[in-house]
């Protein structure tokens, strides 16, 4: 993976984004617009979100370190936050008394037989080429080159089963103890074998909201503790539906004939989360319901607002590449590290 001190900050996508933005570089300081006047899902909002989110990761070249605790950027996230997750929990509702999250979980292990071609991963695996796979994949290391990090803070909130659990399955997803083994150095070769820039954030002014949105949930749901049964409900989400889908891009890849490193990233998955959805489900899940039962329905707002995002991400995609367009903001985004 390219090292760099941290990536620079991304261009503006409309007045609070930009608003933030300017904030990051120690401008004077501006009213921020009402996050009310954006779309909960627009590239505005959701940039300006992300951007925030990334001050608790690697930061920005030339903003400061201690921006991260910053209380007025704070209130600014906070009511980002609260137009973000209220309008996810109009858009997903839970029933307390029928949903639970044993249903939730059955569910996403059935496979949309009915229209499979709904599925990003069963489109690369029929008839992607390696510009949608490289599109898929600048897409996806936004998350991808900081795999399992998001995660990580539900840690501290757990105890424990769920919490050895979840230490277990972090454990294997940074490597067991081997640098070049963790996830996110494996995606790096799997970007380099597609003739992708590996370095961090390198396409985020590429990746359209709908992308922006996948990642800023991982980070809303794991930075508040009060939300720790919700970001389990989509750790239990991702690792319930990796390993199919991995076995599909896994093909993909060698039909399309991308390098080794490229198809090793997936059959890595196809394995390990075979065996991580068994014991997220049973352990990670099990336990946290065994010591607190009361937060069954966030875990199915957890895994019901995952599937719901990532179903609008697959919608953007196969709409653009089914137009014959790309699924990026720029034509040509991943072209100059292909010459």
């Amino acid at each position: 993976m390219t090292r760099s001190p941290a990536p620079p900050l991304p261009g503006p996508r409309g007045p609070l984004s930009s608003a933030v933005l300017d904030a990051l570089r120690g401008a004077a300081p501006a009213a921020v617009p009402s996050p009310a006047r954006s779309t909960p899902y627009g590239d505005d909002l959701q940039l300006a979100l992300y951007a925030l989110y990334e001050l608790h990761y690697r930061g920005f070249d030339g903003v400061p370190d201690d921006l991260e605790w910053d209380s007025g950027l704070l209130a600014v996230r906070h009511a980002l936050e609260d137009r973000f997750l209220g309008a996810l929990r109009a858009e997903v509702p839970v029933d307390a008394d029928a949903d639970t999250a044993e249903r939730a979980l059955d569910e996403l292990q059935i496979e949309p037989a009915a229209d499979p071609g709904d599925s990003v991963s069963h489109y690369l695996q029929a008839e992607g080429s390696l510009r949608h796979l490289r599109e898929y994949a600048a897409l996806r290391s936004l998350y991808h080159l900081k795999e399992a990090d998001p995660h990580a803070w539900v840690i501290p909130r757990l105890r424990g089963r769920a919490k050895a659990a979840m230490v277990a399955v972090e454990y294997d997803e940074f490597g067991a103890g081997r640098a070049d083994e963790i996830h996110a150095e494996l995606f790096a070769a799997l970007m380099a074998d597609l003739g992708l820039d590996t370095t961090y954030g390198r396409y985020v002014d590429a990746a359209p909201a709908e992308a922006l949105a996948t990642v800023n949930l991982m980070s809303l749901f794991g930075l508040h503790r009060s939300l720790r049964a919700v970001l389990v409900g989509h750790f239990a989400a991702v690792e319930v539906t990796s390993s199919p889908a991995s076995r599909r891009l896994a093909e993909a890849m060698r039909r399309a004939g991308a390098g080794s490193a490229a198809v090793r990233f997936y059959t890595e998955h196809v394995e390990a989360d075979a065996v991580h959805e068994q014991v997220v489900r049973h352990d990670v899940v099990g336990g946290l319901l065994e010591s607190e039962p009361h937060l069954d329905t966030d875990i199915v707002f957890g895994i019901r607002a995952t599937t719901w995002l990532e179903n609008r991400l697959a919608d953007r995609i196969l709409g653009a590449w089914r137009g014959g367009v790309t699924a990026l903001r720029e034509q040509d985004a991943v072209t100059p590290a292909l010459s």
